[in-house]
């Protein structure tokens, strides 16, 4: 026990001193655009540095987003491949590592955010990556944490035999 301990607090403190060098989001229904928008907005402070959207709102509502906050279009990167949370890590993982990418802002509604950085921890620490979790408000309660549970065991399973479970998913 005492290891995982010392484990997870050095993943803390390193998160504070790596800088981010990709914006990734992990998108959802049209009704949450706010995602999208959260994202515009950090984006500002962030002018260099690219934005992957996974699985998100569709593509006309989401550049026309960043087009109206003034993003450059060129930063975007749109997958759709994704079909839940877990998907949204296993479809981008190996590309953002291709392309140097070792750690990324995590955005996610804040309902969401639990399970997203269990997942995140396996599917990106398997490759060497770090996040910074950057929650987006909202007036949801946490999700269960059977989901956070069901969606990290389905990302080991992904680890050891490259199946994510996504077509046999509850996806709720």
């Amino acid at each position: 026990m005492l290891p995982l301990f010392i484990w997870w607090g050095c993943k803390a403190v390193q998160s504070h001193f790596v800088q981010p060098q990709a914006i990734l989001v992990l998108g959802g229904s049209t009704r949450l655009l706010e995602r999208e928008k959260f994202t515009a907005k950090l984006a500002h402070q962030h002018p260099n540095i690219p934005i992957w959207i996974s699985g998100g709102s569709p593509p006309q509502y989401t550049k026309k987003i960043f087009a109206n906050a003034g993003i450059d279009p060129r930063r975007l990167n749109l997958d759709y491949e994704a079909v839940d949370t877990v998907t949204n890590f296993t479809t981008l993982v190996d590309e953002l590592r291709s392309r140097g990418i070792k750690s990324v802002y995590l955005i996610t509604s804040d309902f969401h955010m639990r399970r997203a950085c269990v997942v995140g921890e396996i599917v990106l620490g398997s490759r060497g990556m770090n996040f910074k979790p950057v929650p987006v408000p909202s007036q949801s309660s946490p999700e269960p944490i059977e989901k956070s549970i069901r969606d990290g065991v389905r990302a080991v399973i992904w680890l050891a035999t490259g199946y994510t479970g996504a077509d046999s998913a509850v996806r709720k």
